[in-house]
């Protein structure tokens, strides 16, 4: 089992920054996968950002260039820093981990985290 918990979110102004954190309950050394994703209302969940096991990190086309996705393995966290943010990027933010389990995998999910582009 693993535990997400994320912070960061509110209420930004267009242009601003924010930086959401997603804490995990175990070692996020070997994950499969881990990142995040959004949810806007009326709108289909989406991904962000996600790092996977073979090293890279994809990100949605909306937000490259604008999102940064790290991670600190000694405090088991994932970062996703927000700049130039748009009125689009309104939404709840989900942290995600997938990790290997006996047969197949396992996917975990955060409470969420609100994000308001908003002036």
């Amino acid at each position: 089992q693993m535990q997400l918990v994320e912070s960061g979110g509110g209420l930004v102004q267009p242009g601003g920054s924010l930086r959401l954190s997603c804490a995990a309950s175990r070692s996020i050394f070997s994950i499969y996968a881990m990142g995040w994703y959004r949810q806007a209302p009326g709108k289909q969940r989406e991904l962000v950002a996600v790092f996977t096991s073979g090293g890279t990190t994809n990100y949605a086309d909306s937000v490259k260039g604008r999102f940064t996705l790290s991670r600190d393995n000694a405090k088991n966290t994932v970062y996703l820093q927000m700049n130039s943010l748009e009125p689009e990027d309104t939404a709840v933010y989900c942290c995600y981990a997938r990790t290997v389990a006996v047969i197949g995998t396992d996917d975990y999910w955060g409470q969420g985290t609100q994000v308001t582009v908003s002036s």
